[in-house]
């Protein structure tokens, strides 16, 4: 019973680790990328506020308003180049040449993709796997999918789901099942009673 607390207390912890750090680590990119921006651009909020009758209040939030404005017209501009095709060559020679390089790059494009919901969070569908590719499954966690159609998958060892191993498998050997993540922590953590709802999944997928 008291490994079983402590594995759920874990197991809950880490949850509240992925879903929170993500926010924290773009609420620290957006300030570091609004300072910037508002240094950069002091001149023109300096001349803007200076030449309005207006509490000096309403000048500051005026200054961010236009600092904002700035951001976002930036995004939408890049964004409008990226769709085009000149623009999606510049931007993959210039990720594979130079920011995949730079450190913690991989990390905050990835942050992002799971905030704004463009790739599956970790631990965030269930499958049943073959990793030795004959009838034998396991349960897993789906944690990454690739382009070349590979997807990688956690498989925890039971009663304790925070340890196990990673696997790498073609797409053919992974097989996901309607079941919450929940449910499958909950069948990991009792060795494999209650896994009816794993089987049942299966079958309807």
């Amino acid at each position: 019973m008291l490994q079983r607390t402590k594995t759920f207390f874990r197991t809950t912890l880490l949850g509240g680790v992925i879903v929170i750090l993500p926010a924290i680590i773009l609420g620290f990119a957006f300030k570091w990328l609004f300072n910037v921006v508002s240094n950069g651009i002091r001149p023109l909020t300096h001349f803007v506020v200076t030449h309005i009758d207006l509490p000096d209040e309403y000048k500051h939030l005026i200054a961010m308003l236009i600092v904002l404005s700035v951001i976002l017209l930036s995004f939408f501009l890049v964004g409008l180049f990226v769709r085009t095709r000149i623009g999606r060559w510049t931007y993959s020679a210039l990720e594979n040449s130079l920011l995949s390089k730079a450190p913690g790059y991989k990390m905050v494009k990835e942050t992002v993709n799971q905030f704004l919901g463009k790739k599956e969070s970790p631990f965030s569908s269930v499958a049943l796997v073959q990793i030795f590719e004959n009838d034998t499954k396991v349960t897993a966690f789906i944690t990454d999918k690739h382009d070349d159609g590979t997807i990688t998958v956690f498989v925890p060892t039971g009663p304790n789901p925070t340890s196990g191993f990673i696997y790498h498998l073609d797409q053919q050997y992974v097989h996901p099942v309607e079941v919450s993540v929940e449910d499958a922590m909950r069948s990991v953590i009792s060795c494999g009673a209650g896994s009816d709802a794993l089987i049942k999944g299966l079958k309807k997928s």
